[in-house]
């Protein structure tokens, strides 16, 4: 199957805000979800939406600045990052889960069989 794509990523200062977009053109979402790397981290889960019926999941370290959404008839989910600092920077992934899974929940890496390439986001003060 195609890996998803995100987009939408770059430069913004302090207090800005961005959206990043991933297309994930797969045959079936289960569930699609974000992850981020920062440099020098392992990578930590974001949030998740599931495909059925567009509920959302986010890391409760966030504490609300992360907004999740699908467009169902685009195959796109988006992410929407408000008031954005430092501790912000880092790569972007989408990752495609295609199959419910009965061992891994929406915060695990492995239950996500298709990850795209990343989208980088920079944040200076």
């Amino acid at each position: 199957q195609v890996q998803p794509v995100e987009s939408g990523g770059g430069l913004v200062q302090a207090g800005g805000s961005l959206r990043l977009s991933c297309e994930a053109s797969a045959r079936f979402l289960d569930t699609v979800a974000w992850f981020r790397q920062a440099p020098g981290k392992e990578r930590e889960f974001v949030a998740a939406v599931r495909w059925r019926d567009g509920y959302t999941y986010y890391a409760d370290y966030l504490k609300g600045r992360f907004t999740i959404s699908r467009d169902n008839a685009k195959s796109t989910v988006y992410l929407r990052i408000y008031t954005l600092g430092p501790e912000d920077t880092a790569d972007y992934y989408c990752a495609v889960s295609t199959h419910n899974s009965g061992v891994y929940t929406v915060k695990a890496e492995n239950r996500y069989d298709l990850w795209g390439q990343g989208t980088q986001v920079t944040v200076s003060s």
